[in-house]
C-alpha cells in the first residue's frame, strides 16, 4: 500500500536529528551559531565561494533587501531552517557571479537564440509535470534538469562551458540536495517530486533576480509578496533567458539553438512580460477545476513551510494563496485576450490523463512538430514508468485550508465558463 501524504499541517515533520539540532541552536540564541541574514553578510559569502565580484545588473538588491526583512519579521524559522535559506540565499548570488563570469570569458553566448520555447502553464495538480516530462522526452525539446536549475553554470573557473558530463560536480550537489529533502520532507516528493536529473521549473532561475514566487511558496513572507506584486517582472525574465542561452551554449555550443520546454505555474501571473521577453513562445496551458487545485496547491505550500519553520497556519496559507491564485488567473486572462490566441493551446487535465497519446498528438501539431513512432514509444514508456502515485499519495482538502467548494466555484467563475465550461 502506498502511503499518503499527512494533512497535520500545523506539526510539520521532523527528523529526530533536526530536531535536537535546532533544540540546542535554539538554547543558544543569538551566539555566532545563528545564520546571519544580513545582506552584506551573505554578498560576501558568495563572493568568497566564488573568488568574484561582478553580480550583474543591480535590479536584484533592493528584492533581496526587502525579502530579508520579511523573512526576519514574518517567517518564524526554525535554527536550521534559517541556515537552509542563508544557504540558498547565498547559493543565488554565487549563481549570479559564475553566469556573469561566463559571459566575461565567452561573451558569444549572448548569439545564443532561445527559439520558440515550449512554455506550459497552469496550476499545480492541472497535469503540468505529466505534460513537461513527455515533452522533455523528445530529441528536438531541450528541457531544464533540476541539477541545471540549481547551478547553471560550472562550479569553477577551470569547468568549461563545453565540459558538461556525468562528471559535472553540480550533478552531485543536485543528487545531495535530493537526498536531504528526502530525509527533511519524505512527504513532498509525492506532492512534486524534485529529482537531481529529472526536468524542473525554471522557477528557480527567475529566483536568480529574487522577484519570483520561490519565497512566498516556501516560506510566510506576506509583506514582500504583496510588494513583488506592484514590481517590475522583467528583470527576472531577462535574467532567465541569459540563464537558458548559457546552458545551451554549454550544450552545443554558439552554433546551434535549442528550442527549450518549460514549466512554471509562476508564469501565470505575468504572461505579459513572458510573452515579452519570448516573443516566439508556444503557451500550453492546462485546466482543471480549481477545486481540486487549489486545495492541493495549498498543500504543497504547507509541506513546503514546514521545512523551515514549525509554526505552519494552514488557514492563512487558504486565504493568501486563494487570493494569489485568483489573482494569478485573472492577470493570466487578461494578458490572453491582449496577446490573442494565437500563441495558445488549451489542455484540459482529463484530456491529457485519460487520453494521453491523442493529445500529445493534437499538442505536437498545435506545434508544428511531427508526432513519429519514436515520440509515441517514448511517452508511451515514460506513462509505464512513472506513475501518479509513485512516491505516494497526495491527501488535501479545501476544508483544511479554511476553504469551501462554493467559495472557490464563485471566485473563480468567470475561469471556470471559459476554459471548463462550467
Amino acid at each position: 500500500m502506498s502511503r499518503t501524504t499527512s494533512t497535520d499541517y500545523r506539526t510539520p515533520y521532523r527528523p529526530l536529528l533536526v530536531r535536537g539540532a535546532n533544540l540546542a541552536l535554539g538554547l543558544a540564541g543569538r551566539s555566532r551559531l545563528r545564520a546571519s541574514l544580513e545582506a552584506s553578510s551573505l554578498l560576501e559569502a558568495a563572493e568568497r565561494a566564488t573568488g568574484l565580484l561582478d553580480f550583474g545588473e543591480p535590479s536584484f538588491r533592493e528584492p533581496l533587501t526587502r525579502l530579508l526583512a520579511a523573512i526576519e519579521g514574518e517567517a518564524h524559522l526554525t535554527p536550521i531552517g534559517r541556515h537552509m535559506v542563508r544557504e540558498r540565499l547565498v547559493s543565488n548570488l554565487a549563481n549570479r557571479l559564475r553566469i556573469e563570469e561566463q559571459y566575461r570569458q565567452h561573451p558569444e553566448i549572448d548569439t545564443v537564440r532561445v527559439a520558440s520555447p515550449v512554455v506550459i502553464v497552469g496550476l499545480q495538480r492541472t497535469g503540468t509535470t505529466l505534460l513537461h516530462r513527455l515533452l522533455a522526452r523528445d530529441r528536438r525539446l531541450r528541457a531544464l534538469r533540476s541539477w541545471e536549475a540549481l547551478a547553471p553554470a560550472p562550479l569553477g573557473a577551470s569547468d568549461r562551458p563545453e565540459a558538461e558530463g556525468a562528471s559535472d560536480p553540480r550533478r552531485n550537489n543536485a543528487a545531495l540536495a535530493e537526498r536531504a529533502l528526502r530525509y527533511l520532507s519524505p512527504d513532498f516528493f509525492a506532492v512534486h517530486p524534485v529529482e537531481a536529473e529529472s526536468p524542473e521549473e525554471e522557477v528557480l532561475l527567475l529566483d536568480l533576480s529574487f522577484r519570483s514566487t520561490v519565497a512566498e511558496a516556501t516560506l510566510r513572507v506576506p509583506s514582500f509578496s504583496r510588494w513583488l506584486e506592484d514590481q517590475d517582472q522583467e528583470p527576472a525574465y531577462r535574467t532567465l533567458e541569459r540563464a537558458l542561452k548559457l546552458l545551451a551554449y554549454q550544450s552545443h555550443g554558439a552554433e546551434q539553438d535549442a528550442r527549450w520546454v518549460l514549466k512554471t505555474p509562476h508564469h501565470l501571473e505575468w504572461l505579459d512580460v513572458l510573452l515579452g521577453v519570448f516573443p516566439t513562445a508556444k503557451v500550453i496551458w492546462t485546466h482543471r477545476d480549481p477545486k481540486t487545485t487549489l486545495a492541493s496547491f495549498c498543500s504543497m505550500v504547507a509541506h513546503g513551510r514546514g521545512v523551515f519553520s514549525d509554526r505552519i497556519d494552514p488557514h492563512e496559507i487558504g486565504r493568501d494563496w486563494g487570493r494569489k491564485v485568483e489573482r494569478m488567473v485573472e492577470r493570466a486572462m487578461a494578458a490572453r485576450q491582449a496577446a490573442g490566441e494565437r500563441y495558445f493551446v488549451d489542455v484540459r487535465y482529463e484530456e491529457l490523463t485519460e487520453r494521453p497519446i491523442e493529445t500529445l498528438r493534437r499538442i505536437y501539431g498545435e506545434l508544428g512538430l511531427s508526432f513519429d513512432r519514436e515520440t509515441e514509444t517514448n511517452a508511451k514508456d515514460l506513462l509505464r514508468t512513472h506513475g501518479q502515485h509513485r512516491h505516494g499519495v497526495h491527501r488535501y482538502a479545501l476544508p483544511d485550508f479554511g476553504l469551501s467548494g462554493a467559495e472557490v466555484d464563485a471566485r473563480f467563475a468567470r475561469y471556470r465558463e471559459r476554459f471548463l465550461g462550467l
